[in-house]
């Protein structure tokens, strides 16, 4: 009887703690489905801008978005094309701001 109640009790702590752990708080960065969609068509807009613009490689910049916030990443060979990709960015519908980490090669 004792080994059961003291199972029973594991059990129980452990799952408290799974929940708990698992719990929402409000700083969560968490997408919902919606936003996460909307991310990925910003981020596959961006792309496409930057394609069309003959000055910057696509290969060469990593672009990421999380609630509207295009974070442009990689390396380029001048500091030209890092004001272009942040202009180029800011220029996609949907973007709200742009976070630009593009190094100089």
């Amino acid at each position: 009887m004792k080994n059961v109640k003291f199972a029973t009790t594991l059990i129980a702590a452990l799952m408290l703690t799974t929940v708990v752990g698992c719990a929402s708080t409000a700083g969560d960065k968490h997408e919902t489905a919606g936003q996460y969609i909307d991310d990925a068509a910003v981020t596959t807009s961006v792309k496409a801008a930057i394609v069309k613009e003959p000055s910057l490689k696509v290969a060469e910049i990593n672009v990421e978005t999380y609630k509207g916030v295009v974070q442009l990443s990689g390396f380029v060979s001048s500091a030209e094309n890092i004001a272009t990709a942040t202009t180029v960015a800011r220029s996609v519908n949907g973007v709200k701001s742009v976070k630009n980490d593009l190094r100089l090669k």
